[in-house]
């Protein structure tokens, strides 16, 4: 059988390291961490889980509520996070909400009953968690008051700000996201301040973050006023082109689009999605380092950690000739 002692030799460290990695008594550097998780599942020694939280009060277990696993931003930062979270010794419960408001509310009593010792949370409808009896960091989407790991959605508007003025797009339409959310509101204002003052907004249409557009903002799309459309993520503008394709219009050709988020699909689309990129594997793996902290420093101030973004040029912004922006 194999014994303490032998993943302590494997892994190149004591036998008292081993046991305090294994059973959550005290943090160690992640290459350490590391080190002693691979060695105990090559020699197949693990520790009794139910014994463990007995002894500990802790389930090595985390919660993630997300809002919607068909959206592909998420599967991508799903995976980052549960590996992330398998590396250091923890196994995730994962709640889709199903862009469900109930469902949301109902993730975190049902983690909680789970017995998670934390809860990574990328809101949807809600403004703050439910009460709970753990700790909550926020991914992608920050929340005021509470940890939270995100990209600098304000900077990413201002890089889309940028891009249309120096593309010579005078006209554009605006797909912004919910309002409610810090994330859809940052990227809005980053893009209106850095927007050149001979740009015009042309028409606005507020739309849910999902490949369902609503009507008001087919309408518009389809109106032709705006010669570049300004996407909330990249599944708005996977939308967009759909529906101008749909209605006959060419896709850089007559209506240039740009989203925000650089999900797989903004390189396999045709034509390729020009748009900012979010470090979305980044996040997840931040995501629990910044939950491990939380429950592991309860008193600890406010962790708020901001990633860079950049911008992506690809091929569904047609830049205007200066002659006719000129004219």
């Amino acid at each position: 059988m194999t014994t303490l002692k032998d993943v302590a030799r494997a892994a190149g460290v004591s036998t008292a390291t081993v046991s305090n990695v294994l059973n959550g008594r005290k943090r160690f550097s992640p290459a350490v961490e590391e080190r002693v998780w691979t060695a105990a599942r090559g020699l197949g020694y693990f520790p009794n889980d139910s014994a463990r939280t007995l002894r500990t009060g802790h389930s090595h277990t985390l919660g993630l509520i997300i809002p919607d696993l068909q959206n592909p931003f998420f599967p991508v930062l799903v995976r980052s996070i549960e590996h992330r979270a398998r590396q250091l010794g923890y196994t995730l419960l994962l709640v889709d909400i199903d862009n469900e408001e109930g469902t949301e509310r109902e993730g975190f009593r049902v983690l909680a009953e789970k017995g998670v010792d934390g809860i990574i949370w990328a809101p949807h409808r809600l403004t703050e968690p439910p009460a709970t009896t753990c700790p909550v960091v926020c991914v992608d989407r920050p929340v005021q008051g509470i940890d939270s790991v995100s990209a600098h959605h304000e900077r990413g508007g201002e890089l889309l700000g940028e891009y249309v003025g120096r593309s010579g797009h005078r006209s554009i339409g605006l797909l912004s996201g919910p309002q409610h959310l810090n994330s859809a509101r940052q990227r809005r204002e980053g893009l209106l301040r850095a927007l050149p003052p001979q740009v015009q907004i042309v028409w606005e249409e507020q739309v849910p973050f999902d490949l369902q557009l609503p009507e008001p903002a087919l309408h518009s799309l389809q109106g032709g006023e705006a010669s570049l459309v300004v996407a909330a993520n990249d599944v708005v503008a996977v939308a967009a082109v759909e529906a101008l394709t749909a209605a006959g219009v060419e896709v850089p050709a007559q209506v240039s689009v740009v989203g925000f988020d650089d999900i797989p699909w903004a390189s396999l689309i045709w034509p390729r999605l020009s748009t900012v990129r979010q470090p979305i594997a980044q996040l997840g793996r931040a995501a629990v380092e910044v939950l491990l902290r939380r429950i592991g420093e309860p008193a600890a101030p406010l962790i708020e950690q901001v990633l860079g973004v950049e911008l992506v040029e690809r091929g569904s912004v047609m830049k205007k000739p200066a002659l006719e922006v000129a004219s």
